[in-house]
């Protein structure tokens, strides 16, 4: 236990201050790395899978789940390129299938797992480079920190209200939040998660916002997207315990020591990064 803590922490002690640099960065940098998370994320899938004797097209599919994320450095509409290039890529993939896997391989389950997991890795990470690069005419300085604030927001309200529903879990914790899925989780724990979400948002928003960079987001609107943002969050990391369960392993990988695979550490923010890109498009 103490070395797998020991672990977490270095990993920590050394990913924040990278992530940090890299988000302030942005451009190419930026999207090569989130293409390989997204690529890693898809392979961890279907590796998922495999664990339940299916055969998804793994290459393709990593190659797929990069894509929409660099479509965000070549075109000015990301998201129409890349709803063309998933209805392209199940067309394919279908028809690879025929030959590749036949009756007897599954092909359905084969198609629909290789299109999701790409969908569900690149087509998420896709508003991580939308929102780094999201313009803001009204900040009152223009500066790499706008964009690299607008993205942090996000993996802010997720971490600390995992954090803070782990801690509240842990003191508070009487009823099972869903057993079967995640047998830790409680209701109170994910109550705190949601709480604690609110109130960074607020925070955020007042001194990140608008006290440092001028961006029109008030207090109010950050603790409302602090409340939408965590229990989406929370489902997140629901769905990749739920896909764990199925395939009978404890972690979805080993690629970061003391903290799993990548979907295990990125399942949360498939789902809080849209969202988060959505609703900040309502209201700057």
């Amino acid at each position: 236990m103490a070395s797998e803590l020991t672990r977490r922490v270095a990993v920590s002690a050394v990913g924040i201050p990278l992530a940090i640099l890299i988000l302030y960065v942005g451009g190419w940098v930026l999207a090569l790395v989130l293409a390989a998370i997204a690529a890693a994320g898809a392979i961890e899938f279907y590796r998922l899978a495999r664990q339940r004797n299916v055969r998804p097209f793994a290459v393709a599919g990593a190659l797929l789940a990069a894509l929409p994320v660099l479509l965000t450095m070549t075109t000015a509409d990301p998201e129409t390129w890349a709803w063309r290039v998933f209805v392209a890529a199940a067309l394919l993939i279908s028809a690879a299938a025929i030959f590749a896997r036949g009756v007897g391989g599954a092909p359905l389950t084969v198609m629909a797992v290789t299109v999701f997991a790409a969908l569900f890795t690149g087509g998420t990470l896709m508003y991580a480079m939308q929102l780094r690069l999201m313009p803001v005419p009204s900040a009152n300085i223009e500066s790499p920190w706008v964009g690299t604030a607008l993205l942090a927001f996000p993996l802010t309200l997720t971490w600390m209200g995992d954090t803070l529903a782990y801690f509240g879990g842990r003191a508070f914790g009487r009823r099972k939040l869903i057993p079967s899925v995640s047998p830790a989780k409680t209701v109170e724990g994910a109550l705190s998660g949601v709480i604690g979400a609110t109130i960074v948002g607020a925070l955020y928003a007042h001194f990140i916002f608008g006290a440092w960079l001028g961006v029109p987001l008030g207090a109010g609107l950050g603790a409302l997207i602090g409340l939408v943002v965590s229990p989406i969050a929370q489902i997140g990391d629901l769905v990749e315990s739920l896909l764990k369960r199925e395939a009978g392993v404890k972690d979805s990988g080993t690629l970061l020591p003391g903290h799993g695979g990548v979907l295990d550490r990125f399942d949360a923010l498939f789902f809080s990064i849209p969202v988060t890109y959505w609703l900040l498009t309502l209201v700057l």
